[in-house]
Parts: structure tokens; C-alpha cells; sequence
């Protein structure tokens, strides 16, 4: 914050445009730490979705305090727990990939504990659920700690059957080795 996201709006406030709003800074962690990729006037996802998860506030107030130059005023109240999301992607993805192959184990998968699934490029056809995009699905959990999120979310990940899927398995490995 101190580095990127403070400095970029005494800037903008400097040039006479005040920023209000959702202000979302991509950053990308790397050998010489943290480096600004862009920014985004809108919420991102699955980065929202993981934060999302652990609010306990109702959005909204904090969106029209945000409008009304108010949000120094507004005190948003978190979970202590701490959230992890896995990506689940159509074969092929980021290149080119197929439409349509059909998921299942969804309910299966939303009963593991502490876990929230988020469709991304799902469409309900037939009483099914076909893939119909690169990222599909963002699986969310939460856990008191990292390793349980982690384990929880992958739990999750395993109960959904779709062989023309995959994930990253070695998500939140950084905060695991913090962890310990």
C-alpha cells in the first residue's frame, strides 16, 4: 500500500482527480519483491471472491461510503481466517481449449467444509454443467490456518469430476512456508 496504491492516488489527487471507488491493484510477487502489474477500476476475481468469503460487513454500506468520500469513516469487520482459492481450467488453457465437456461432483464438493465454489465459465444446459470458458471454476476456502485452507480447498477440487479440467497444485506455497 505504502509503495504503490498510496503514492498512485496522492498523485492522482495532486493532478486534481481524486480517486473514489474500487480501486484494484494487480501485483505480482517476484524474486526482487512485489512489482505493480496494473490497476483496475473494479473488483477482480478470484481475488475478490477469496476476500469476499472472509467479510463479515455488508458490502454495500462500504461501496456508498467509498461514493461519498466517507470509507475513512467506515470500519469493515473480517473473519480471522484465512482463505485460499484454486483455479480450476479447461485443458489446453491459456492456449486454445474446448467447449462444453460436463462437470459433476459440484454438490459433493460444495459440502467440504468452509468452501465456496464460484462459477467462471459455467453454463447450465440439460440439467447439466458444461465448461464454457478457460477458467471455470474458483474454488474458495477457509481455515484457521493456511494448510488448512489449502487442504480444504483441495478436498474440494478432488470431489468434482471433470477429466477434461485441471488445477495448479502447489497454490499458497509461499504462505505455507511463512507458515511454518
Amino acid at each position: 500500500m505504502a509503495e504503490m496504491v498510496y503514492p498512485t492516488l496522492r498523485a492522482m489527487k495532486a493532478m486534481g482527480s481524486p480517486y473514489k471507488g474500487v480501486l484494484f491493484a494487480g501485483v505480482m510477487v517476484t524474486k526482487d519483491g512485489p512489482k505493480l502489474v496494473e490497476y483496475n477500476a473494479r473488483f477482480g476475481d478470484p481475488e475478490t471472491q477469496v476476500l469476499m468469503i472472509r467479510m463479515m460487513s455488508d458490502l454495500l454500506p462500504a461501496l456508498i461510503a467509498s461514493a461519498d468520500g466517507q470509507l475513512k469513516n467506515f470500519s469493515l469487520r473480517w473473519f480471522d481466517d484465512v482463505a485460499l482459492t484454486v483455479i480450476m481450467a479447461t485443458r489446453g488453457y491459456p492456449g486454445s481449449y474446448g467447449k462444453g465437456s460436463v462437470i459433476s461432483g459440484l454438490d459433493e464438493a460444495a459440502k467440504v467444509e468452509g468452501v465456496e465454489i464460484f462459477h467462471a465459465g459455467t453454463v447450465a444446459k440439460d440439467g447439466q454443467i458444461l465448461a464454457s470458458g478457460g477458467r471455470v471454476l474458483n474454488v474458495c476456502a477457509m481455515g484457521k490456518t493456511v494448510t488448512e485452507a489449502k487442504q480444504r480447498a483441495y478436498q474440494a477440487v478432488d470431489r468434482i469430476n471433470w477429466p477434461e479440467g485441471f488445477c495448479r497444485r502447489d497454490i499458497g506455497w509461499q504462505a505455507l512456508a511463512r507458515e511454518r
